[in-house]
C-alpha cells in the first residue's frame, strides 16, 4: 500500500488543515456533533483530502460508506446502493438518527442526468446521505439539483507548516510510515518538499516515499541512516520545478502577476504568454489571472478599445466553467488580444481625479436642474423650482441631441467657475474618436452658449439662489490634472 494511503488520519483529531470546517463552532463540526449530516459537495485542489474526510465523517458517525466513481457507477448500482441503504434504515433501531448509508461519489461533476434522476428522490426523502468530490468549482461543474440539495465546503490545500509536519510524522511512524526504516529526512528536503507540493499532502507523501525508496536501494556499503537531501528531494518529485520562492503565497506569486501585467500593458504579446505559462506552471490559480486580466482591460485600454473588457469578462467566465488545463487556451487568446490592443488609462485616471476632488472637500449641491423632478414631492419638502434659465433640458428634444449647459461639475481651483474636467481621452484606438466627439461638444456649447456679462464684480457675494453665470469651457480636452 502507498505511503499515502497508509498515513491517511485515522480519527479527525489526527487531520491536519481545514479548521474553516472543522474548528470549534465551525458548519462541518456542527453537523457532526449534532449527527445531523445534510447531503455535501466537497471541491477544491487535488491532495486536500476530500477522500479522507468522507471516511472520517462516516466513521465518526457510525454509518457505512459506499464509495463509487460518478464517472463509472451506472443505474443499476445506484438502485442496489439505495435498496442497501433502504434495508439498513428498515432494520435499524427506531432510536438511532439516521443509521442509512453514506455515498461518497468521486469526480461528481461526471455524474449523468439518467444517475442523478434516479437518486435524487431517494436522497430528498433521506433513504440516504450523499457526499461528492470534485476538483472542479460545482456551480458550474455539478448540476444544479444535486447543488440545490447539498451543503458546499470547500476544502483548502494545505499549508507549508501542516505539509511539513506530515513529512515528519511520516518518516518517525514506525508503524505506518519509514521509522523503522534507516532514513534521515533533512530539514532542507522537508522545506522543499513543502513548497513544490503547494499543500497536495498526498504527492508531498509520495515525493517522500521515492526518495527513501531510492537511497534504500542504491548498491554498496552504507554508514548509517540514508539521508534525503535537497538534492535527492527535488529528484524524487516531478513537475512545479518553476514554482515560486516561498510558494504561492511569497514574493514570487506577486511578482509574477506585475511581470504579466507589466508586459500585457507593455504590448509584448510573447512576454505575456510567458509569464502566463509561468504563472500556471507554478500551480497559480487560472481565476486569479483572469482576474488580473479584466482589471486590466478596464485600466489600461479602456475606451481606446472597448471590446477589450468584453474579451476579459468572457475569458474570466469560461476560466470558471473549463478549469485547467484547457483554460490556459483561453488566458492566451486573452493575454495575446490585450497586449496588441491600444493603451489608454483616461478612466482609470479620470475617476480617481473626481475622487480625489471629493476627498478634498469640492462638493456642490445637486444643481436645481438636475433634482427629482416631481414637482409634487418638490413642493412638500419647500423646493423652489429652479430659477428662470436654470431648468434641465431634456436631452432628446433639443435640436442637437446634448446639453448645451453640461451637468455641472466642480470648478477648477485654477479658474473659479470653470468647469472641471476629468475625462481626457488620448489619441489612441477608439478613444481618438471620443476625443473628437468631445471636442466637437464643446465646440457647439461654446457657440451657442451666451458669453459671460464683464459687469463690475458685486462687492459682496451673491445671493446663494442667484447662479453665478458659467464661463465657456475650452474647446479641447484638459488632463486629469487641470
Amino acid at each position: 500500500m502507498p505511503l499515502a494511503a497508509r498515513m491517511r488520519p485515522r480519527t479527525l483529531d489526527e487531520l491536519l488543515g481545514q479548521e474553516h470546517l472543522l474548528g470549534p463552532g465551525k458548519v462541518l463540526r456542527r453537523m457532526l456533533d449534532a449527527r445531523r449530516l445534510s447531503s455535501l459537495v466537497l471541491f477544491g485542489p487535488p491532495g486536500t483530502g476530500k477522500t479522507t474526510l468522507a471516511e472520517l465523517i462516516a466513521r465518526t458517525l457510525d454509518r457505512p460508506l459506499v464509495r463509487e466513481n460518478a464517472a463509472q457507477v451506472g443505474v443499476a448500482r445506484v438502485r442496489e446502493i439505495i435498496d442497501t441503504s433502504r434495508r439498513l434504515i428498515e432494520q435499524a433501531d427506531p432510536a438511532r438518527p439516521h443509521p442509512g448509508a453514506i455515498l461518497f461519489l468521486d469526480e461528481i461533476h461526471r455524474f449523468s442526468k439518467a444517475q442523478q434522476d434516479v437518486l435524487l428522490a431517494d436522497v430528498e426523502r433521506g433513504l440516504l446521505t450523499l457526499i461528492g468530490a470534485t476538483t472542479e468549482n460545482p456551480l458550474f461543474a455539478v448540476n444544479s439539483a444535486l447543488v440545490s440539495r447539498s451543503t458546499l465546503l470547500r476544502l483548502e490545500p494545505l499549508s507549508r507548516e501542516h505539509v511539513a509536519l506530515l513529512l515528519r510524522r511520516a518518516a518517525a511512524d514506525p508503524e505506518r510510515g519509514l521509522g523503522a526504516l534507516p532514513i534521515e529526512l533533512s530539514d532542507e528536503a522537508v522545506d522543499l518538499w513543502a513548497t513544490l507540493c503547494e499543500g497536495d499532502a498526498r504527492r508531498a507523501l509520495t515525493a517522500l516515499e521515492v526518495a527513501a525508496l531510492s537511497l534504500l536501494h542504491q548498491p554498496g556499503p552504507r554508514a548509517g541512516p540514508a539521508v534525503v537531501t535537497r538534492l535527492v528531494a527535488q529528484e524524487s518529485i516531478q513537475g512545479k520545478a518553476a514554482a515560486y520562492e516561498g510558494g504561492l503565497t511569497g514574493d514570487g506569486h506577486y511578482d509574477a502577476a506585475s511581470a504579466l501585467i507589466k508586459s500585457v500593458r507593455g504590448s509584448d504579446p510573447d512576454a505575456a504568454l510567458y509569464w502566463t505559462a509561468r504563472m500556471l506552471e507554478a500551480g497559480e490559480d487560472p481565476r486569479f489571472i483572469a482576474r488580473r486580466l479584466a482589471i486590466l482591460a478596464s485600466e489600461d485600454i479602456g475606451n481606446a478599445d472597448p471590446r477589450a473588457i468584453m474579451v476579459a469578462q468572457a475569458a474570466w467566465s469560461l476560466v470558471e466553467r473549463i478549469g485547467m488545463p484547457e483554460c490556459r487556451i483561453t488566458l492566451a487568446q486573452c493575454v495575446t488580444y490585450l497586449a496588441l490592443a491600444p493603451k489608454s488609462n483616461a478612466s482609470y485616471t479620470a475617476i480617481d481625479a473626481a475622487i480625489a476632488d471629493v476627498r478634498a472637500g469640492r462638493v456642490r449641491p445637486v444643481p436645481a436642474a438636475l433634482k427629482d423632478p416631481n414637482v409634487r414631492r418638490a413642493a412638500q419638502l419647500g423646493q423652489s423650482d429652479p430659477a428662470p434659465g436654470q431648468a434641465y433640458q431634456y436631452t432628446h428634444d433639443l435640436p442637437v441631441p446634448e446639453s448645451l449647459r453640461g451637468f455641472g461639475p466642480v470648478s477648477a481651483q485654477e479658474t473659479p467657475g470653470a468647469p472641471r474636467r476629468y475625462y481626457a481621452p488620448t489619441a489612441h484606438g477608439h478613444e481618438a474618436v471620443m476625443a473628437q466627439r468631445l471636442a466637437a461638444i464643446a465646440a457647439h456649447r461654446a457657440a451657442v452658449r451666451p458669453p459671460p456679462t464683464h459687469s463690475t464684480p458685486p462687492t459682496t457675494p451673491p445671493s446663494p439662489s442667484t447662479p453665478t453665470p458659467t464661463p465657456a469651457a475650452p474647446a479641447g480636452p484638459h488632463t486629469a490634472a487641470n
